[in-house]
């Protein structure tokens, strides 16, 4: 089979898509070569005339064609956040395994949607010549404030010690057997359910360095570079345009929280690095710039039942943990004349025994 060699690919719900296409701008700017692959876990609604493939992404993919057994059943049981970050190993196992567009692919390269890119990613790239799973620590210095311990250090112990917003896999035995492990949890457990110790798709990954071998812990300081680690990198923009950090070169910032949580984090731990704050404006505007027409507020195909009720997470949790209520339903989103799920959640549950 002939080979694609290198694919970048992030997933998303079209509530993301202006924060995606700013990654499709930047990924191109300073790698123009790269074939970035858009997996888009949403259905557009009728309201907005696009032609998805006029942007900047070189494939689009649904979640609903990724082959998942009882699709309809298998979305209900996420909300938006789990859907969009277990498609991520799903998908990552499913083009390692069937290629794209005929071709095989080599390695695959994930970033998220709310990631602008400023400069060459070739050199990660290059690392997976030679190892077979890359990964970015949230920190890769210990707080010194009680506020650092508990927003940076107990959030990362709870919530996973890498952050998945990157992660690049080589097609080796070592990479698709990770990519088959971490598809195959997704698929089954990507719930934030903290209290059962699932955090999504990344609590997952703390298990990758005992499991899997050719793991390259990234500490670059210039990658993945986010609120949560700006105390430990200091941002200065020269003259001529070139953004260090510390003595590193940025090579993609993590624009996580876009709004008041965001700007909250962002101003807690920046000091006074007040280039960063000249980041946030400039992607603002970028995100502005590709705001999506038509698009309802809190947009989600997903989020809804047929008689476009919210389907509330409760709702989601309950269906997912009780077998018999999905054999019952198979398509829980069905709202019809007679017996459905939502009807039997509103009769029979939330409305209790003795309503």
């Amino acid at each position: 089979m002939k080979t694609r060699g290198v694919i970048y690919f992030t997933s998303f719900t079209f509530a993301y898509l202006d924060r995606a296409l700013v990654l499709a701008d930047t990924l191109k700017k300073f790698n123009p070569n790269s074939f970035l692959v858009a997996i888009v876990c949403d259905i557009l609604p009728e309201t907005c005339n696009l032609l998805l493939d006029k942007l900047g992404f070189d494939a689009l993919i649904y979640a609903a064609d990724l082959d998942i057994p009882s699709f309809e059943q298998w979305i209900f049981m996420h909300d938006i956040v789990e859907a969009s970050t277990a498609i991520k190993g799903i998908f990552l196992d499913w083009v390692f395994t069937r290629g794209l567009h005929g071709k095989k692919v080599d390695k695959a390269i994930y970033l998220d949607p709310d990631i602008a890119v400023f400069s060459s990613l070739g050199f990660i790239e290059e690392l997976l010549d030679e190892t077979s799973i890359v990964l970015t620590p949230h920190l890769l210095q210990p707080s010194d404030t009680v506020q650092g311990i508990l927003d940076n250090e107990i959030s990362a112990m709870a919530h996973g010690t890498f952050n998945l917003g990157f992660l690049a896999v080589r097609n080796d035995p070592e990479g698709k057997r990770f990519a088959r492990w971490w598809g195959n949890r997704l698929r089954l457990f990507c719930y934030d359910d903290i209290a059962r110790g699932l955090f999504t798709d990344q609590k997952w990954c703390d298990l990758v360095p005992c499991f899997f071998d050719k793991v390259k812990i990234l500490r670059d300081l210039g990658a993945n570079v986010a609120s949560w680690n700006l105390s430990e990198r200091n941002i200065n923009i020269s003259v001529d345009g070139r953004i260090l950090v510390n003595d590193y070169t940025l090579r993609f910032f993590h624009f996580t929280k876009l709004g008041v949580i965001g700007d909250v984090m962002t101003m807690r731990y920046m000091g006074d690095n007040f280039s960063v704050l000249e980041l946030w404006r400039w992607y603002k505007e970028q995100v502005a710039r590709h705001s999506l027409d038509g698009l309802p507020k809190g947009y989600w195909f997903y989020g809804r039942y047929d008689n476009q009720a919210a389907i509330e997470r409760q709702h989601r949790v309950l269906y997912r943990t009780r077998s018999d209520v999905q054999s019952a339903y198979p398509n829980p989103f069905a709202v019809e004349p007679g017996d459905s799920y939502y009807r039997w959640v509103q009769d029979e549950v939330l409305s209790g025994p003795d309503s």
